[in-house]
């Protein structure tokens, strides 16, 4: 098994390549659109935090910018542009799309597949915006960003990666190019400078690239149903985890910290929930005890906040541990001063 994905992700990356040598001579064209466009993106497949990003690029450049979120929506069932509303169903619009506008409700947030397509219609039925933020559009070369960001997980830097399948890169680490600013994220709680340095060498950054290191906040848990469930949570109670993202280990770390973590259970990233895995969470509440309570993700909690669904037993324990991004060395305000200097220069 272990030859054939190698095989496969060696002819994946040959079309990869390919692709990318026909933009980068021109051959494949890309355009660069009239409305700025700031590209949060990555090189592999899910887990390295772009939402939490994303979400603090919208509450920063807010207070200069008139900004719009564009994203694709992924596994949404529906195709298209379409522009989200608060109460509109993950299934419509995708988890993360969803999240940010139940977060960010005065904001703009559409998902289109369509990059070029997204841009063209934000910009003639929102005429006031005046910056777009790609949640993931890296690999989308026909639109050429203004400002392009590139996150990159420090456990798993891009060159000690492999191509899908065998690892899981989507694209060629040669593309880091691309990006004027890298974050390298994920960072362990201790970091000496020695690995600091390591961490910066092994992206191999060019004098223009801006590298920042950063982690992630997990914040306190809060109730998805505030009305029936108490505040907050009692530290040291038991607790029923559970998480469909990429890589839920922090976040069920996290939560032993403070509390006793008596179950967890996982599921796929992107994981639409059905009836069966409420009642698999609810069979581990009941083995627990009526003092349990239950805590979930951001991205998983904006998928049950339908009472229709969820239990009243479960509507009383339900929480929801929000993330922020944490810069290691409190640089958040060169990260948007960077970001709004490549602006300026580029004459937007």
């Amino acid at each position: 098994m272990g030859i054939l994905k190698n095989i496969a992700a060696w002819l994946y990356g040959i079309g990869v390549g390919f692709r990318n040598w026909l933009y980068d001579m021109k051959i494949l064209r890309s355009h660069q659109m009239e409305l700025p466009t700031l590209c949060v993106g990555n090189l592999a497949v899910g887990g390295t935090g772009k939402t939490p990003v994303v979400e603090f690029l919208v509450k920063s450049l807010s207070r200069e910018y008139c900004v719009a979120v564009l994203s694709r929506g992924y596994r949404r069932r529906t195709k298209g542009y379409l522009e989200v509303q608060v109460g509109d169903s993950y299934r419509k619009v995708g988890d993360e799309p969803k999240q940010i506008k139940r977060k960010f409700p005065e904001v703009v947030v559409v998902v289109c597949e369509d990059r070029i397509e997204g841009v063209r219609r934000i910009k003639e039925e929102h005429p006031e915006v005046n910056l777009v933020i790609m949640d993931d559009g890296f690999q989308h070369r026909s639109l050429a960003p203004t400002v392009s960001m590139l996150l990159s997980d420090y456990s798993l830097p891009p060159y000690h990666n492999k191509m899908l399948p065998a690892g899981t890169l989507r694209d060629s680490p040669s593309q880091l190019y691309r990006a004027s600013i890298l974050l390298i994220t994920k960072t362990p709680a201790q970091l000496s400078p020695i690995e600091r340095n390591i961490a910066q060498k092994e992206l191999r950054p060019s004098p223009y690239q801006a590298i920042f290191f950063t982690d992630i906040k997990q914040c306190e848990p809060t109730p998805i149903f505030s009305d029936v469930a108490p505040t907050r949570i009692p530290e040291g109670c038991k607790v029923v985890a559970f998480a469909g993202i990429a890589t839920p280990d922090k976040f069920f770390d996290s939560l032993a910290q403070r509390y006793t973590v008596v179950d967890k259970i996982t599921f796929s990233d992107h994981h639409g929930y059905k009836v069966r895995d409420i009642k698999k969470i609810m069979e581990s509440v009941e083995l627990y005890g009526k003092n349990v309570v239950v805590v979930t993700t951001e991205k998983d909690g904006v998928k049950l906040t339908s009472r229709k669904y969820i239990p009243k037993e479960l509507q009383r324990r339900l929480f929801v541990q929000p993330i922020e991004i944490n810069f290691r060395d409190g640089d958040s305000d060169k990260l948007i001063q960077k970001i709004k200097n490549e602006l300026q220069n580029k004459k937007i």
